[in-house]
């Protein structure tokens, strides 16, 4: 049975600037309160929320370092010096290393290479392995992306193998700022750049954005990298305001529009056959490009979104494609094995916390199997298995709770752990499980709030059936994109009653097809339907 769960109810928007909106936008109550719930109490704010433009980025020499950074590529591009440009093996660094790889290709500049490390030999971010090759290839400039904010000792150690880093990130940096010959980053304290939330692809970007205005180019040259930037920024889960949401939706034009071949294959590949919306990157287009980090190596999805050969990309593409069935399998059955532990367990049900540990689970697929088993059982999950004579893990959170907090509680059982409130990673000797869980527990069952162990859905307004019109539907689909700060917009009606026409439906008799009217009785009866709800039809 599925878990019950909380309604909230978000806070309103201030009614008298909703009224404004609506009488000056000529939109409806509903509509208004939208906008003003999401901090657009102008109507200069609408307008430029509901047609964004080009025009409105920002100019990328606001990021601290950025003159230093074009410097160093002009330097590098005229004296035809190699570059590897070297990222992380997730979405967002395939996409970042592709973005600024074919730029750069695009520009002219032929000595050139890209380095994405082994997620399971080399780990995370930038690898002494990674250097060591760039030094041996004659390497003089490594554009590092989505990763190296806190790589102080490997720029260091690069530095002596004559190796330069120009370090793209926007991860939270440590108290000392790699000494690197441009360190961009929008979260560094120093930096004034008016936005702070974008995607390592993003950052990259900016870079790409002021070569190409210090250069003279015209924006429209650099307009066909945006496909690659809306998929960073969608996989990534950014919040789509502000500067992501102009990106991503010129973007989702161009993606639809007029895709790169790999992207483009891709597509193909996913059976997607009608205008492409962020959800179709989070769930069929991110996973694809993802799964090669996870079950092989992420270069092939840099060759992919690289590719310029029809006959390359469609076998690359294949490759991914069988790379993400590998990957949905691993995920099911390890996800089906957790499960059934948890359930013939006596202690699980009164825990507060689930922590697993399996030497045999697939190191590329544990953090989905901590986010699926947070989703059945709704409490703090951590899913640990064997890597390197250590245990290796990913921890999910809860909606409220700090994770982050209550791992570095038990920080002595560690040898190494990092993350943020609602996802963390953690390494620690086999020998240590245990002690480590029990006080995870401890911490967790004295800090937790038990609503938060709840699941709740965010409720946006109470709107009556009457409101819901063709009109409403309309306006709706220009609020997107959508996605964090930015979500589908839930609502909920009250007093709602059957009214005619109640039916089971499916197969197997598993959904519920009804017929409801609210209060007003207004000749507002709307069709719906209860999947997974057939059971409650004498009800």
């Amino acid at each position: 049975m599925p878990i019950e769960k909380r309604w909230v109810v978000k806070p309103q928007g201030d009614p008298a600037t909703a009224a404004m909106l609506a009488a000056a936008l000529r939109i409806s109550p509903v509509l208004a309160n939208l906008l003003v719930q999401r901090g657009i109490d102008t109507v200069e704010k609408a307008e430029k929320f509901f047609k964004p433009s080009l025009a409105d980025l920002h100019d990328p020499f606001l990021m601290k370092d950025m003159e230093k950074a074009v410097e160093r590529v002009e330097r590098a591009v005229a004296n035809q010096e190699k570059i590897m440009v070297y990222g992380d093996y997730d979405v967002d660094g395939c996409t970042a290393v592709a973005l600024v790889y074919k730029f750069l290709r695009q520009i002219g500049h032929k000595n050139l290479m890209f380095y994405i490390p082994d997620r399971y030999t080399e780990g995370y971010g930038i690898s002494i392995k990674g250097i060591d090759l760039a030094a041996r290839k004659g390497v003089g400039l490594i554009i590092a992306l989505d990763c190296g904010i806190k790589a102080t000792e490997k720029v260091v150690y690069a530095k002596t193998k004559g190796v330069d880093f120009i370090i793209c990130d926007h991860h939270l940096p440590a108290e000392e700022i790699p000494k690197a010959v441009a360190v961009l980053d929008p979260k560094r304290v120093d930096c004034s750049y008016p936005f702070d939330e974008l995607s390592g692809c993003g950052v990259g970007f900016k870079l790409v954005q002021a070569y190409a205005q210090k250069n003279r180019m015209p924006f429209e040259q650099i307009l066909p990298l945006l496909d690659l930037l809306v998929v960073s920024i969608a996989s990534d889960i950014v919040p789509l305001v502000g500067e992501n949401r102009i990106l991503a939706y010129f973007g989702l034009q161009q993606l639809n529009s007029n895709p790169s071949l790999g992207l483009k294959t891709i597509i193909k590949i996913s059976g997607i056959d009608k205008e492409i919306t962020i959800n179709d990157i989070v769930f069929r287009i991110g996973p694809r490009i993802n799964a090669a980090g996870r079950v092989e190596s992420g270069r092939k999805s840099v060759e992919l979104l690289t590719a310029d050969e029809k006959c390359s990309a469609a076998g690359i593409a294949s490759d991914i494609n069988t790379f993400n069935d590998q990957r949905k399998k691993l995920d099911h059955d390890i996800t089906e094995e957790a499960i059934r532990h948890i359930n013939q367990s006596e202690l699980e049900p009164s825990k507060k916390t689930t922590v697993l540990f399996n030497a045999n689970w697939h190191k590329g697929v544990i953090g989905i199997v901590a986010s699926r088993l947070t989703e059945s059982f709704y409490r703090p999950t951590i899913i640990l298995t064997e890597s390197n004579g250590l245990a290796t893990g990913s921890a999910r959170s809860v909606e409220g709770f700090d994770l982050y907090y209550a791992i570095s509680q038990c920080s002595e059982f560690l040898e190494n752990y990092g993350g943020h409130k609602y996802a963390a990673g953690l390494t620690l000797k086999i020998e240590n499980i245990e002690p480590f869980k029990q006080k995870f527990e401890r911490i967790v069952r004295e800090t937790i709030d038990d609503e938060m162990l709840t699941p709740q859905i965010n409720i946006d307004a109470k709107i009556k059936l009457t409101d819901i019109t063709p009109d409403l539907y309309h306006m709706l689909q220009k609020f997107a994109p959508f996605g964090p700060n930015n979500t589908i917009p839930v609502f909920m009606t009250e007093k709602v009653t059957n009214f005619i026409g109640t039916k089971r439906v499916g197969r197997n008799n598993e959904h519920l097809k009804l017929v409801i009217v609210d209060d007003t009785r207004a000749c507002n009866d709307r069709s719906g339907i209860g999947f997974g709800m057939g059971h409650l039809y004498d009800k």
